[in-house]
């Protein structure tokens, strides 16, 4: 299953790759060859990217599982203004993950805040921060959950589908993130969190903890 975020940008380049083999080869062209060589690396590239596969995540209520695939790079303590005490999950996701964002838990939407900012690297922790960013807040029960989408050096565009007041179910995709990125679990800090630096994830299915 392919990403729906990427179907344009991967008919644009099999258009392209189709007409450079074509004319470049059927005129006998050195340089038309060249590119449909080219074209043709982005457009598998671009396949590989924008895969979004089917995810069926865990039984479990309490259960938290991971908002992206990726590496965790970082596991802390924070004082968050919406959470409160808290734990922060930091996943940076490379090229080669893949970039569909999954709710942590069921609930619903209380807020959604889009705010600019810098593209430094996403394994760089000060991201988390400083970068262009979409933060969601999730209410589950009497608990709230927020999770930070954020753009990296190359990612420029982030795509979020949630909506202040809609429900989401566990393991349902909210959202995704081009080229490169960042995801931030924040959570209770009477949670469980099974993960530490270092664990690869995948999202929807990789048990990143509970909450109490």
């Amino acid at each position: 299953m392919l990403a729906p975020e990427g179907r344009k940008i991967l008919i644009i380049l099999m258009i392209f790759t189709i007409v450079c083999g074509i004319t470049g080869y059927g005129f006998d062209s050195s340089l038309l060859k060249v590119f449909y060589y080219i074209f043709g690396v982005f457009f598998i590239f671009s396949i590989n990217f924008f895969r979004d596969p089917i995810r069926i995540p865990p039984d479990g209520e309490k259960i938290l599982v991971s908002p992206a695939d990726g590496k965790v790079v970082l596991v802390k303590d924070v004082n968050d203004e919406d959470v409160g005490k808290a734990i922060q999950v930091s996943i940076f996701l490379n090229i080669f993950n893949v970039h569909s964002n999954k709710m942590p838990i069921a609930g619903h939407v209380e807020n959604v805040e889009y705010k600019k900012g810098d593209f430094r690297a996403a394994f760089d922790h000060t991201a988390s921060d400083v970068n262009e960013q979409t933060v969601v807040v999730l209410s589950h029960k009497e608990k709230k959950i927020k999770i930070k989408q954020i753009a990296g050096l190359i990612a420029r565009r982030i795509h979020c589908y949630a909506e202040v007041g809609k429900s989401f179910k566990t393991g349902e995709r909210f959202g995704f993130i081009m080229f490169g990125s960042r995801t931030d679990l924040i959570v209770p800090s009477d949670s469980t969190i099974n993960v530490r630096v270092g664990d690869k994830v995948k999202g929807a299915t990789t048990i990143i903890g509970q909450i109490v």
